[in-house]
């Protein structure tokens, strides 16, 4: 089957959309970013297009690819370009790029604009990757160490392309540092179209608390529509960031692991707890995605801890799944789980 034959058949009984919502096409990128209102965070060797699917069918108003190499693209490697296509089921994606070579991002702006035309949302470039092996080579969020750097990478994007470019942002870099509002200040003069700001340093990378309170200062500090990232766990917490904060917009991440519903629960205010069937279904939908979109199969051990979460005997549940390999192993692994718990969570006998 073709992703969208997929979509039609399976993910009504995953309680999801057969049709993802294309982000909205009219008004300003603040009202857009407005009325789609809580988008899907640009996870590396989490969000590819199954995910994003997944993502969209599940009331995300928005899906951004993995990060994508500017360097990956100069020498038109085909593995980078396979981060930047979307499926055909996608109505249309934002591109997340990173590198440190104004010429190289040049390049990258015009040829995903010239590749993708109108389902381009925006180009966001990565300002805020923690990972050492991205910062040391001055990319990520060590652009936040260098701003004259990061004014040209956006202006460099903004000569190439008529697609909005974005940002994606830290808290700051070094442990203790509050440097966002005063870099944001420094991209909004260079002329990006709205920022995303993360609530942790860069030293921090995922551990401990995000600061709302940091990400407020970014939009008090800055006129551009501004996106909320960090601790987004449920539906109630992305709404609450939106309304402690100001943002236009928040940005789920980890917050989507097994969690596809998150997106709608946010926009209608409604925590509707999935039932064992539905999250069952979705996870079974999501590997026939995989599979569809010719990614490695692999990618379901991570997929199966996420979607088992909470269930009575995870951990052995868990152990189990390393041992699938193919995607009627993981469907015949799935039925297992439905005849153990049944219907309402609770296991059979």
């Amino acid at each position: 089957m073709t992703t969208k034959e997929l979509l039609a058949t399976y993910a009504e009984g995953a309680g999801l959309s057969p049709l993802p919502r294309p982000f909205p096409c009219k008004g300003s990128l603040k009202e857009r970013l407005a009325q789609a209102g809580y988008l899907m965070a640009p996870m590396a060797g989490v969000s590819n297009s199954a995910y994003r699917l997944i993502a969209r069918c599940g009331g995300a108003g928005l899906a951004y690819t993995e990060m994508v190499s500017v360097a990956g693209l100069h020498f038109n490697s085909q593995k980078t370009w396979d981060l930047v296509l979307p499926d055909e089921a996608e109505p249309d994606i934002a591109v997340q790029l990173f590198g440190s070579k104004p010429e190289q991002f040049r390049e990258a702006a015009a040829t995903v604009s010239e590749h993708l035309g109108n389902r381009l949302v925006l180009i966001d470039i990565n300002m805020a990757c923690p990972a050492p092996k991205v910062t040391r080579k001055g990319e990520g969020s060590a652009l936040m160490e260098n701003p004259e750097l990061a004014q040209e990478l956006v202006r460099a994007c903004r000569e190439e392309t008529d697609a909005p470019v974005t940002a994606k942002i830290r808290k700051g870099f070094a442990k203790g540092e509050e440097t966002a509002p005063e870099f944001a200040r420094a991209l909004e003069q260079a002329g990006v179209s709205a920022i995303a700001a993360h609530g942790r340093t860069a030293h921090q990378l995922y551990r401990g608390q995000a600061s709302w309170e940091a990400i407020k200062h970014v939009v008090e500090a800055i006129s551009v529509p501004v996106i909320g990232s960090g601790d987004v766990m449920s539906g109630e917490t992305a709404r609450t960031m939106r309304e402690q904060t100001g943002v236009t917009a928040v940005m789920v991440a980890r917050g989507s692991y097994g969690d596809p519903w998150i997106f709608h629960d946010a926009q209608t205010g409604n925590n509707r707890t999935p039932s064992v069937e539905e999250r069952l279904n979705a996870f079974a939908l999501q590997l026939r995605l995989l599979q569809a979109t010719g990614a490695h199969l692999a990618r379901a051990r991570s997929l199966a801890g996420w979607y088992i979460k909470g269930f009575p005997h995870a951990g052995a549940w868990r152990e189990r799944a390393m041992h699938c390999e193919s995607l009627d192993d993981y469907l015949d692994y799935i039925d297992q789980l439905k005849a153990s718990y049944g219907a309402y969570g609770e296991e059979v006998d």
